[in-house]
């Protein structure tokens, strides 16, 4: 079948690597099943693995994807859900699990004909969403969701004020969306003045250069840059405000600034992904409110280069959709 894989790891040139051709159909084990890929949509964990970040030499070749929608062979339209683990190894919760993957790191991933995972791991898709809409969530998306939803600490009703920095990204992208579908005030910082323009348009409250001072704190900030912005995260929050935290894409160890953590009471919330019951909840949302992923640009899958190469290059507002 013909998939898109990381065949060779290189950290200066991941898409050296890439190779899109012909790979083996999935063989499922007991209790998999093969879902038939309509779509699927790329993400920055695509370009780590190709540069050896979460994927060793050994695995190779590795498909990759973790998102995707597709159709079982009963008929069944799914969005599948990336986390590979055991919701009673981590206490009901399938991210918690110790030995829990994403599809592309142990197991085949999303950008190919087909692909197997366990049947748990399928969620209906509704059809009030495209399969290129679809197929935006199950990362991106999802991690959006658990930090504004579950991890931020904002009232389920709406009402709360939250900072989203580095405006662009898939989860800042996705978290502007929800929080204001939730009916929360979202500031949203950016180095560059088109992206500040759109967040704004997808309905950011005020928009600002990063590092400003806002017009008040926040009750909680959505990081997900690191170094870069950590210290404007400290600092833009009310007392007793948390930071959720699920990327560093600027750096890993800024200075804790440990001081004001423990004087103003600040919490610091790590958030990885989402369990397959708040996919489910994602889901419902969005058809509650019509709120729709913004997909910037949907290629073949036989066109895999270009999109990794538009990934790679960093201009990107929106998703990027492969269709095999």
């Amino acid at each position: 079948m013909l998939a898109a894989a990381a065949v060779r790891l290189d950290p200066q040139d991941p898409l050296g690597g890439l190779s899109v051709g012909q790979q083996p159909a999935p063989e499922p084990p007991p209790g998999w099943v093969t879902v038939q890929v309509r779509a699927a949509s790329l993400n920055h964990h695509d370009l780590f693995s190709l540069r050896g970040v979460g994927l060793a030499a050994d695995r190779l070749p590795m498909i990759l994807g973790c998102d995707a929608a597709g159709v079982t062979a009963q008929g069944e339209e799914v969005v599948v859900h990336a986390v590979i683990g055991d919701p009673a190894a981590g206490g009901g919760d399938e991210t918690l699990d110790p030995r829990r993957t994403l599809l592309s790191e142990l197991h085949p991933g999303t950008l190919a004909e087909s692909v197997a995972v366990p049947r748990r791991n399928l969620v209906p898709k509704p059809a009030e969403l495209s399969f290129e809409q679809a197929a935006c969530l199950p990362t991106a998306w999802l991690t959006a969701y658990r930090m504004v939803v579950s991890r931020a600490g904002l009232p389920l009703a709406g009402g709360g004020t939250l900072l989203v920095q580095g405006a662009g990204g898939g989860v800042a992208t996705a978290a502007v969306l929800l929080a204001k579908a939730v009916g929360h005030t979202v500031f949203v910082t950016s180095r560059d003045a088109g992206k500040r323009e759109r967040a704004a348009a997808l309905g950011a409250d005020a928009v600002f250069e990063s590092g400003a001072r806002l017009p008040s704190r926040v009750d909680a900030v959505i990081e997900t840059v690191g170094q870069a912005t950590w210290g404007h995260s400290l600092r833009s929050l009310r007392p007793g405000g948390r930071i959720v935290v699920s990327g560093a894409t600027s750096g890993p160890n800024p200075p804790a600034e440990l001081n004001r953590v423990f004087f103003q009471q600040l919490s610091v919330i790590g958030s990885t992904m989402g369990s397959r019951d708040e996919l489910v909840g994602l889901l419902a949302l969005l058809v509650r409110t019509g709120i729709r992923p913004p997909v910037q640009q949907v290629w073949p899958l036989g066109q895999a280069r270009e999109a990794f190469a538009r990934l790679a290059a960093g201009d990107v507002f929106g998703k990027l959709v492969l269709r095999p």
